[in-house]
């Protein structure tokens, strides 16, 4: 029989899902028109049609979706995330807890399905919802057979600073390639973005969003150099350090210099000033840093051992 915490967190389910319908939009650049088909979102959010069609719904009540006759749903806009939906979508502290205990070594590399029901005591439906939620951010992998493998992660502040310095090395030189040129397109939607942080976001949004804001931002640019070596190596490093950023302290007041200083590196780019926009880069990097303290982390870390 079904308890009254059960039926809620049915009746919340088309909600949730339809921030994170939006929120997968973002991601891959959805554009206004975009045809959103019940079978696709279903395989990417591990769950059956009936709740989809439920958040479609919901979006189009909101004016996001418009249902057409015997076609389905289309997107009609993506517009900038909410807190309310970010931190209902991005903020489970189910996600946190597993993340915290992969990285404190309390559960392993490879782990089962029913290993992670009993240690959580969630029904199976939270739990593949996180599970797919994982695999889509590049976390973690379902194997062949059965169960999940945890994928490599920046799990210590040297490694986190190694990822750094890395990227010290890659994202200068990527604005001095031959030929860079950053489509307008893309240009204007990373602005879009920024301002949405200036605009408060750096207070709002939640740590899922602020890090894909910003991982974003940095693959958009170094993308204008063509290079898809660069753009790889640079993606791999964002996938690494996204975990520990997510239970990073951030000292939020600092997103403000740091999305005042994108915005700084656009200007640059769009003026053709491509030295001036790597010696920036190169500083913006270096300050960027030091606004993320890992510490804390890496003490729950080394507690473990």
């Amino acid at each position: 029989m079904a308890d009254g915490t059960e039926s809620a967190g049915r009746h919340g389910l088309p909600s949730r899902l339809a921030g994170e319908i939006l929120a997968w939009a973002r991601r891959e650049g959805l554009e206004p028109g975009a045809h959103l088909t019940e079978g696709r979102l279903a395989e990417v959010f591990q769950v059956s049609r009936t709740p989809i069609r439920l958040a479609l719904q919901v979006l189009e009540g909101e004016g996001t979706v418009e249902r057409q006759r015997n076609r389905g749903f289309f997107l009609r806009a993506v517009p900038e995330p909410s807190a309310a939906v970010t931190k209902t979508a991005d903020e489970d502290p189910l996600y946190f807890r597993i993340a915290d205990d992969y990285l404190s070594g309390e559960i392993g590399p490879r782990v089962a399905e029913s290993e992670l029901l009993r240690r959580y005591g969630v029904p199976r439906s939270q739990l593949m919802r996180l599970l797919a939620r994982m695999a889509r951010e590049g976390w973690i992998e379902r194997r062949r057979g059965q169960g999940w493998e945890f994928q490599p992660m920046l799990t210590s502040p040297e490694a986190y600073s190694q990822g750094y310095r890395f990227r010290l090395l890659i994202e200068p030189a990527a604005l001095l390639e031959p030929g860079y040129r950053l489509d307008p397109l893309v240009a204007l939607r990373l602005r879009a973005e920024q301002k949405a942080m200036l605009a408060g976001g750096w207070h709002s949004f939640s740590s899922a969003e602020t890090h894909r804001i910003g991982a974003e931002f940095h693959e958009g640019i170094v993308g204008g150099s063509g290079n898809p070596f660069l753009i790889e190596a640079l993606r791999r490093v964002n996938r690494m350090r996204r975990l520990i950023e997510y239970r990073a302290h951030v000292d939020r007041s600092r997103l403000v210099r740091i999305s005042e200083e994108h915005l700084r590196i656009l200007d640059l780019i769009e003026a053709g000033a491509m030295e001036e926009a790597s010696a920036f880069l190169r500083v913006h990097l270096q300050g960027s840093r030091l606004a993320k303290d890992v510490l804390g982390l890496h003490a729950r870390v080394q507690k473990a051992g």
